[in-house]
C-alpha cells in the first residue's frame, strides 16, 4: 500500500508534503540573499525565540496530554505547536530579509559549542518539516500507529530544534546592534 490509497489512486498529500519539504529551506535560502531596507524589524529575534519556547513547552504538554488519554487536548496543542512553528517561520524570514546578519562574538569552547548548536539547529530544522507534516497527516488519517511511530521520531527532533532556537538566541543576543 504506502504511498497509494486503497482506490489505487497515488496519495496526493505524500507529493505536496515532499515539495512543501524542498520549498521551504529552498526559498528561506533565497530569501536570505535578499535585503529590503527601510525596515526595522530588529524587535523581532526575542518574540520568535519566545514562540520556540512556546513551541517546546506545548510539545511536552501535548505529549503529556496523550499519555493521559487526553486525545482532544493532544490534538489541540499540536495544531498550537504548528501555529507557533509557522509564525516563528515568518517572524524569523522576515527579520533576516530587512536585517544584516549578526556575527557571534564568543570565542573559544564557547565559540564551538554555539557553532555546533546552531548547524545542529538548522540541519535538523529542514529535516524536521517533513516528519511533523507526514505524522500530522497520519493523525488526521487516523492511522494511529503509523502516527505513533513517526512521531517517535519527529517529537525528540522537533523539541531539540525548538529548544536550541532559544539557546541560540540567548547566545547571540548580546552580539545583536
Amino acid at each position: 500500500m504506502g504511498s497509494t490509497i486503497v482506490t489505487g489512486r497515488k496519495e496526493p498529500y505524500r507529493k505536496l508534503i515532499i515539495a512543501v519539504s524542498i520549498v521551504i529551506p529552498i526559498t528561506i535560502a533565497i530569501l536570505f540573499g535578499v535585503k529590503i531596507p527601510g525596515y526595522d524589524f530588529s524587535f523581532l529575534p526575542p518574540i520568535y525565540a519566545t514562540l520556540n519556547g512556546m513551541t517546546a513547552l506545548s510539545l511536552i504538554s501535548a505529549l503529556v496530554a496523550i499519555k493521559n488519554g487526553k486525545q482532544k487536548l493532544h490534538e489541540m496543542l499540536m495544531k498550537v505547536c504548528m501555529i507557533l512553528s509557522s509564525l516563528f517561520l515568518v517572524m524569523y524570514v522576515l527579520y533576516h530579509m530587512t536585517s544584516e546578519s549578526t556575527a557571534f562574538g564568543g570565542v573559544g569552547a564557547v565559540r564551538n559549542f554555539y557553532f555546533f548548536v546552531l548547524i545542529s539547529h538548522i540541519l535538523l530544522s529542514i529535516g524536521v518539516i517533513p516528519l511533523v507534516l507526514f505524522t500530522y497527516l497520519h493523525a488526521w488519517r487516523r492511522d494511529f500507529s503509523r502516527h505513533r511511530a513517526l512521531a517517535k521520531i519527529a517529537f525528540p527532533i522537533w523539541l531539540y530544534v525548538a529548544v536550541t532556537g532559544v539557546i541560540v538566541y540567548l547566545m547571540i543576543s548580546p552580539y545583536y546592534k
